[in-house]
């Protein structure tokens, strides 16, 4: 997570992080040091981000598969209703963050 956060900070910075200890952090060819308090806050902001989206990783977890769809499709009828049904169950499960 302290790299990633780093490369969202600085898309280029040359830089090592052993262990994910943010004090182990080894900056590389001129790399400018971001500050440790910038580092944690765009950690912060990207597990936020990432909690955010926890609805739309659930969905895709329980979501009818690509293949299911296909046949649901070319069966019509009854398989199609079925995997509708299956679909906003799981959205009605796991609704949209803030919705």
């Amino acid at each position: 997570m302290i790299l990633k956060a780093i490369l969202k900070i600085n898309p280029n910075a040359e830089v090592v992080v052993r262990d994910n200890d943010i004090n182990t952090i080894e900056w590389h060819n001129g790399t400018p040091e971001i500050s440790k308090a910038d580092i944690e806050a765009k950690m912060t902001e990207l597990q936020a981000e990432y909690d955010a989206e926890e609805w739309k990783r659930n969905r895709q977890a329980e979501y009818p598969t690509h293949e299911e769809c296909i046949h649901a499709l070319l069966d019509g009828g009854d398989t199609l209703t079925e995997l509708q049904a299956k679909r906003t169950a799981t959205k009605n499960k796991y609704p949209k963050s803030g919705a």
